[in-house]
């Protein structure tokens, strides 16, 4: 067998000199302002988890335009590294349904694996309920997609409501929910969480929770009450590791929360080890199979 591999399942890239990238005109994420490359990804994320070494990842989109999933696409079609895209698309329109066939049939259309949204920076508290957007999700259920949920934890009641109303939609938390690590609030983030772990169909990314943190003096110890949460409600076998790299350059980078990761897995067995590091991601994505121990019960398309 090969060596067990590693699949980190939510990074992003962009080129600043081909596609504008307006949020980082943002004084707060200045020292991340510049060009983020798939090879630079690759000689980043040097540090082993459990003993796996990065093997392939998903590309996430950062802005809502077509255009930036069309570019991330064709990129997935050129870079082994990447092996499925998170995309955007405008769930609200009438051809909602033409613009995902379009995507699937262009460029590296097979890659397409999941659409997201910015829920984070919405202010409806209904958005996800709101009905032209339910419409968009179902054209994307029916055309084997899944759906990236990005929400803030007080947003996760509509992550909930989106579980409960569409449970035939694959559906992935990204971050976590973003619990507020800094200050250690997180009981009314757990209730939310365990309501949502409810739910089969939906699966959490172990991402993002380094940069909910405090970014300058977070420690594995900050971070371990979140986990044990994550760990406790959705088990192994429906967590995935992210890095949210470049992003997580902000509190420390790819390696920082690889090695707090490998600590954090200190006497998980062999099969939780590889769930959890290759399995969900791998079940859920539709990506291609990686050498493990165990299997993963995951939604899978």
């Amino acid at each position: 067998m090969n060596a067990p591999a590693l699949v980190d399942a939510h990074h992003h890239l962009w080129d600043l000199s081909h596609r504008p990238q307006p949020w980082l005109d943002d004084p707060d994420v200045a020292s991340i302002r510049r060009t983020f490359t798939a090879e630079d990804l690759r000689s980043t994320a040097t540090h082993p988890i459990a003993g796996r070494r990065l093997h392939g990842t998903v590309v996430v989109q950062c802005i809502a335009e077509v255009a930036e999933t069309e570019d991330l696409l064709a990129l997935a079609e050129q870079k082994p590294l990447i092996q499925a895209v998170v995309g955007w698309a405008d769930l609200t329109s009438p051809a909602i349904g033409d613009v995902l066939d379009n995507l699937i049939a262009g460029p590296g259309g097979g890659y397409l694996r999941s659409l997201r949204h910015l829920v984070q920076g919405e202010t409806d508290p209904n958005w996800l309920q709101l009905p032209d957007v339910e419409r968009g999700l179902r054209a994307a259920r029916d055309r084997g997609l899944r759906y990236d949920v990005l929400v803030r934890d007080h947003q996760l009641d509509q992550a909930i409501r989106l579980a409960e109303r569409l449970p035939d939609l694959p559906q992935v938390l990204d971050h976590a929910g973003k619990p507020d690590i800094a200050r250690q609030d997180l009981a009314d983030w757990e209730r939310r969480m365990r309501l949502l772990a409810g739910h089969p169909h939906v699966v959490c990314k172990v991402s993002g929770l380094i940069t909910e943190a405090d970014h300058s003096h977070w420690t594995t110890a900050d971070i371990r009450p979140a986990w044990d949460v994550l760990v406790s409600a959705f088990g192994p076998d429906r967590l995935m590791f992210g890095s949210d790299w470049p992003v997580a350059n902000l509190a420390g980078g790819w390696n920082r929360w690889a090695t707090t990761v490998d600590e954090l897995l200190t006497g998980w067995s062999d099969s939780d080890v590889h769930a959890l590091l290759a399995g969900t991601a791998t079940a859920f994505y539709g990506l291609p199979p990686v050498a493990g121990e165990g299997d993963t019960h995951a939604p899978a398309i």
